[in-house]
């Protein structure tokens, strides 16, 4: 993402995980990790995606560790597609290896990494501080119930998960949702606002 982000390979379950690591500004205490997961691997989707790093900026402008990963089989991390159930394992993987003890947590993702990060939030054995999902693949994956304060952000004219399906899913937990009028699943053109919704939704203060 810029010349600060590390970049490393760590074991995975099914072969080497690659990951992009990028840090608040020096002097700047660090609140916690924010882990965030990519889009579908099998429709080009990787951790450089624009909206992925979009939601690392607005962590790192909070005051989180941004930590990004590629899925198996993707750039350099090793394996194959796994329909989802080997990428929630490579998710807690990443938590396992970059997650100190006690250390608060958000976990996040877009349209398909929204999925991952709402099944790896119930299996995780510390919670998460707060989840935020943005465009989440509720129609396409078994996108599980999270949290009263999650942040779901979708666009009003997504044409990859419509909004229909995320107001089904969202509904039933009574949970709010942030609508972007004529905005389509990636936010083209509307990228600095998304990020300002995911830092006005954590600190008002820092917009």
């Amino acid at each position: 993402m810029n010349a600060q982000t590390e970049k490393l390979l760590i074991a995975g379950p099914a072969g080497e995980l690659e990951i992009a690591i990028d840090r608040p500004a020096a002097g700047t205490p660090e609140l916690g990790m924010a882990l965030i997961c990519h889009p579908n691997p099998t429709q080009g989707g990787t951790m450089d995606n624009k909206v992925v790093q979009t939601l690392a900026r607005a962590f790192i402008q909070l005051g989180w560790r941004a930590v990004r990963f590629n899925f198996r089989g993707i750039g350099r991390s090793q394996g194959g597609w796994d329909e989802g159930r080997g990428e929630i394992d490579d998710a807690l993987a990443v938590l396992a290896v970059q997650r100190a003890p006690g250390e608060p947590l958000v976990l996040s993702g877009f349209s398909f990494g929204g999925y991952v990060a709402s099944q790896a939030a119930q299996r995780v054995a510390e919670p998460a501080r707060r989840l935020v999902l943005v465009g989440p693949a509720t129609s396409r994956f078994d996108t599980a119930p999270v949290p009263a304060d999650t942040v779901v952000i979708h666009g009003e004219v997504d044409d990859v998960v419509p909004l229909s399906s995320v107001l089904d899913w969202a509904r039933p937990q009574s949970l709010p949702v942030t609508v972007v009028p004529g905005v389509g699943h990636f936010f083209h053109g509307q990228l600095p606002l998304l990020k300002s919704l995911v830092v006005r939704a954590f600190d008002p203060a820092r917009l």
